[in-house]
């Protein structure tokens, strides 16, 4: 079994990227690069979106604490992959998702609202977590 802690930076920029082009094409079909992680890639993005109204419900939660209706789709995209991966990718230690999302983040956002993805991931990863496990 592949060590999920040792999936590099690139995965989640890729699963980011993929996201949110169909945001925009419902009818576009996904290609996957040649990627030694392609099978977590395929996983995560198909799994967001087959999952997308479990995940909203997660997001209606969140928007108790949090303001989402002003933030990009990137944004909104980045934190629907992360709690795709708190509920179903449980094997994938929750520090590790955070900082490669937060990291990945950094081709798409700038540094302000990196710090504010930083508190919205790191609270949704704590209460999922502690719900689901």
């Amino acid at each position: 079994m592949q060590d999920k802690t040792k999936i590099n930076l690139n995965t989640r920029v890729i699963i980011i990227q993929k996201l949110y082009g169909k945001s925009f094409n419902k009818d576009e079909i996904i290609s996957f690069p040649k990627h030694r992680f392609k099978k977590f890639i395929k996983d995560v993005v198909y799994g967001t979106i087959e999952r997308d109204e479990v995940i909203n419900d997660e997001l209606l939660n969140l928007e108790k604490n949090y303001n989402l209706k002003k933030l990009d789709k990137i944004f909104i995209i980045i934190i629907k992959a992360a709690i795709f991966e708190f509920l179903y990718k449980s094997k994938t230690p929750m520090k590790i998702i955070i900082k490669e999302y937060l990291d990945a983040s950094n081709f798409f956002l700038n540094p302000s609202q990196i710090k504010y993805l930083h508190s919205i991931i790191d609270n949704l990863g704590k209460k999922i977590r502690k719900n689901y496990e």
